[in-house]
């Protein structure tokens, strides 16, 4: 049960953060009461040391970086964003409040927390990625590493403290607050001490013999090694794909599983998958070079198609998500339809799927062109749309 905190509200103007290029609606927020709780658990850390050794990972449009920098006169803050429009809008933020130079962004690799005393973290949901991220701060932050960390109670599980156990020594809860609750984690263990081999068992990988093609994922990759099932129905039209065409896009390629399969079938298309999320980019170069294909997909982490040039594809294939981080929110697919259509030459194809009950069609009708229902069953709908002459 959440318990009442006297927090009071830092000396920060967190209204001041936008979400763009993001999504922006009423009921979508650039940051939340995690942020502020992280940013006080964390305070006295933050005050004894400098911003070279604070790490800060799953920052979402730049609360807590930007917060840190004002709050403690901080610079070179090393900041990983899985998503690039949260890069973008972290930003466009940091020029708003003349803070560009107080943080680099950076992969999620050893460079991001090497010898790093203090890593503010905005706990994800997934399990596996929890474990990606631990591994890394486990194995190349400094010894005395504190980690202040924190996400939303309806989200967070006694099975994150086990993940986390399994690399730190100490994993304390702190109390709940505005529906957040914060976790401090310290001293790591070393590799003996947990019973592994390597650093890090990521990316993960899992063969599919339905489809004769191994997918990879890294921890924060939207459904693992999977195969999403609207994905599945989707690929039984791949031979109807703009017959022909030399070149597609993977918009949204997860783990790669289209750009993989559209390639393997169709020995003549070259592929680049694209999407905003690094551990995807990341999942399906793995995934592709997995299945010998790494010589006709290329991979680039963008946002919408943004440096894609307009009017430049005959193919893009589609599987929209539903959700905007942990909200249920169409506004994603309806930037992504906009994305395609501003991106297709004149009589190019959309390929998408989506769910049923979503019912796409008459905005994809108006946002791209002539709209036909290619298939459905009982959860999904395909749908063909070509690019208006």
């Amino acid at each position: 049960m959440e318990q009442n905190s006297s927090i009071e509200d830092p000396p920060f103007d967190f209204g001041r953060l936008r979400r763009f290029p993001d999504v922006e609606a009423p009921n979508l927020f650039a940051h939340d009461a995690t942020d502020e709780l992280i940013l006080r658990e964390a305070s006295g850390a933050l005050s004894a040391h400098d911003g070279g050794r604070v790490a800060i990972v799953g920052d979402r449009y730049g609360a807590l970086t930007l917060a840190a920098a004002t709050l403690h006169g901080l610079s070179g803050l090393r900041v990983h964003q899985d998503g690039r429009s949260g890069e973008l809008a972290l930003a466009a933020n940091a020029a708003r409040l003349g803070l560009e130079g107080s943080y680099s962004s950076m992969p999620l690799d050893a460079g991001l927390v090497r010898d790093a005393a203090v890593v503010l973290w905005q706990l994800p949901r997934s399990l596996e990625e929890v474990a990606e991220v631990a591994q890394l701060i486990s194995a190349h932050a400094s010894p005395e590493v504190r980690i202040f960390a924190g996400g939303r109670i309806k989200h967070m599980t006694v099975a994150m403290n086990a993940v986390l156990s399994q690399y730190f020594s100490s994993v304390i809860p702190g109390r709940a607050w505005r529906k957040s609750r914060p976790l401090v984690v310290g001293e790591p263990l070393a590799t003996g001490q947990r019973g592994e081999g390597p650093a890090s068992d990521f990316p993960k990988k899992e063969y599919h013999a339905d489809l004769g093609l191994w997918l990879c994922a890294h921890g924060a990759t939207f459904g693992g090694t999977k195969v999403d099932v609207g994905t599945r129905f989707l690929l039984g039209f791949v031979d109807q794909m703009r017959p022909g065409a030399a070149a597609a896009v993977d918009l949204g390629c997860g783990n790669g599983t289209i750009a993989a399969a559209l390639a393997k079938a169709r020995p003549a298309l070259r592929v680049t998958a694209t999407d905003q999320s690094a551990a995807a980019v990341a999942a399906t170069m793995e995934t592709a070079a997995a299945n010998g294909l790494a010589d006709r997909i290329d991979t680039v982490r963008d946002d919408a198609l943004d440096s894609f040039a307009p009017a430049s594809a005959e193919l893009i294939v589609l599987n929209p998500p539903f959700h905007v981080g942990a909200a249920v929110h169409a506004g994603i697919a309806h930037k992504l339809f906009a994305a395609a259509a501003r991106v297709l030459a004149p009589g190019g194809e959309l390929w998408c799927v989506y769910n049923r009950h979503l019912d796409y069609k008459d905005a994809l009708a108006r946002t791209v062109g002539e709209t036909s229902v290619m298939g459905r069953n009982s959860k999904f709908t395909v749908t063909k749309s070509t690019k208006t002459l």
